[in-house]
């Protein structure tokens, strides 16, 4: 089965709107992440090289080296989301007729829905760290291009929320409280000053054009 990444843009948009539940949102979100990384990264290739920033070279290159990894990362993300959700949906198909069955399945749908929350957290830590890189991209950038350091932002706060939503729908359902409470802690310190830094680019952007 050809993955995700290797479709074409309409064809991943007609599945996302036909009535499969995957992809969804989740992969959507790491999709958003992955485009900001790579948004990063085309600032850094076309700033890198030209004479007049050449006082900043090494710093580009050092973003564009980050933009990479984490651009690698959002994009397996995508088929994780969706790796992760079939599992889920398998899970909630298991037998339910025995009361022993009922346990395995409940046991089953539990253990996948911790899988399914660490997902959407992953997702949501690597599009903060896009975030954070974004200032750098809109600080040094080369000008002809810094209007996309600000799409950048905009792409990796979209992926966040997305992504927090995720974990948000999946902790519910989790039995284990203690483990759905620590996850909910690391997403609130994920996204503590998320939305502040993310406007904060965008108008440093919006500055200078």
């Amino acid at each position: 089965m050809t993955e995700i990444k290797d479709k074409s843009i309409q064809l991943f948009l007609d599945e996302l709107a036909s009535k499969a539940p995957t992809p969804g949102g989740g992969s959507v979100a790491a999709l958003m992440g992955a485009q900001g990384a790579a948004l990063l990264a085309m600032v850094c290739n076309l700033t890198l090289g030209k004479p007049q920033y050449a006082e900043v070279e090494a710093q580009m290159q050092d973003l564009l080296e980050k933009a990479e990894m984490l651009r690698s990362t959002l994009t397996a993300m995508i088929k994780a989301d969706v790796d992760v959700f079939d599992r889920l949906m398998a899970s909630y198909a298991l037998p339910k007729a025995t009361d022993d069955e009922k346990l395995q399945r409940s046991a089953a749908i539990q253990a996948v829905l911790k899988d399914a929350t660490d997902v959407p957290l992953a997702c949501a830590r690597a599009c903060h760290e896009v975030i954070e890189l974004s200032e750098t991209a809109a600080n040094l950038g080369y000008l002809g291009v810094i209007s996309d350091a600000g799409v950048a932002v905009m792409a990796a706060y979209s992926g966040l929320k997305s992504a927090a939503l995720n974990v948000y729908i999946n902790t519910s359902s989790l039995k284990d409280r203690a483990f759905a409470e620590a996850k909910l802690a690391e997403l609130e310190q994920i996204m503590a000053g998320a939305e502040a830094k993310s406007e904060s680019i965008f108008q440093l952007v919006r500055s200078k054009l």
